[in-house]
């Protein structure tokens, strides 16, 4: 599952990693899943938290990435060099 499961991750958007990442926090405090399956549900919550982790991380670099001009307000943005 771990291999899927990662494929997967990486194609899901922030709000749908972070909707599924609640799910598995709330499924984990009820605590009335099996502990095979709390472990299983925890790893791909790891997963999940790092998908969002990256996504913000983008995010922020874009904003970065704003322009401002001598007043200090943005005047355009400039191509996010992601290497």
């Amino acid at each position: 599952m771990a291999d899927t499961g990662s494929a997967d991750i990486k194609k899901l958007s922030f709000e749908q990693a972070i909707e599924e990442l609640e799910g598995i926090v709330s499924q984990l405090e009820g605590g009335k899943v099996p502990l095979e399956k709390s472990v299983a549900i925890y790893e791909r919550g790891e997963a999940l938290k790092r998908r969002c982790e990256e996504l913000l991380r983008q995010a922020e670099a874009r904003v970065e990435k704003i322009t401002l001009d001598a007043s200090g307000k943005p005047s355009g943005t400039e191509p996010l060099d992601m290497t």
